[in-house]
Formats: structure tokens, sequence, C-alpha cells
């Protein structure tokens, strides 16, 4: 009977364990500073998110979403960021950029002009409204 519990035990616990493997985690990442060290630390923190998460035999999906003065982190030619953005869209499957649509308005109307956004972005309505909706469905909030 102790052997059969022992036995019982472990399999209840291996089981877990492969359970616990291979976890899907979301995370929301908010730029909202033209600061190039602050939207590098944005980047930096999706690097290792990801890195962690990896190693775990993991998954992560990360949306950085940029509104306001962080926009510029989005706009080529203006981004100090966009060659590393780039690069990390084709090495990180699960990362993805939203970009405000208020605030590209707003800078498209004070431009004069339609303002381009990198092709990594992806426009959204409002960014604000976008992490809330990304909260409400379970993701992790971090702002860098």
């Amino acid at each position: 009977m102790k052997k059969l519990l022992v036995t019982l035990t472990a399999l209840l616990f291996a089981g877990q364990m492969a359970f616990a493997a291979g976890v899907e985690h979301r995370v929301a990442i908010h730029v909202d500073q033209s600061d190039p060290q602050v939207q590098n630390m944005a980047l930096n923190n999706a690097v290792n998110i990801t890195k962690y998460y990896e190693s775990q035999g993991d998954t992560v999906i990360i949306e950085m979403v940029a509104y306001g003065p962080g926009l510029t982190m989005l706009i080529p030619g203006k981004s100090k960021v966009g060659d590393r953005i780039a690069k990390m869209s084709l090495e990180l499957d699960g990362l993805t950029f939203s970009a405000c649509g208020n605030t590209h308005r707003k800078m498209s109307a004070k431009a004069g002009k339609q303002i381009a956004l990198m092709d990594e972005a992806t426009m959204t309505p409002s960014g604000v409204v976008r992490l809330i909706e990304l909260q409400e469905k379970g993701y992790a909030y971090v702002r860098p």
C-alpha cells in the first residue's frame, strides 16, 4: 500500500510538472516617453522577458504600446531605436508594436502631412485604451 501511495504521489507530481511546462505568458509594455534611454529599456525588457521564459520552456507574447511622445520610437527618421526594432521584430516571434492612433492623428495634423510609421507598427485607435484592453485580457503590465 505504501509503495502504491508513493507511486501515485510521484505520478501526480510529474503530471503537475508536465502541466506547468509550456506556459504562455502575455505582457504589455507601455512607452510614453521620447527618451531613447527609456525606449531602449523597454526593448531590453522585451528581450530579457523573452529569454527568461524561453529558458523555462515557456512562450511569451509581448505587445509594446507607444503613445504620446513615445510614438517617436515608431516613426522613421525620428526613432533612435528604429534599427533595433526592425532587428528585434525578426528575432522575437511574439513581439508586436502598437501605435496610438490619437497621437498619430495629432502629430500628423501638427506636421501638416500624414506621418509615416515603421512597417513593424500596427495602428490602434488609442494607446491608453489598448493597454486597458490588454490588461483586461490578462496581460501583465510593464512600464520601464
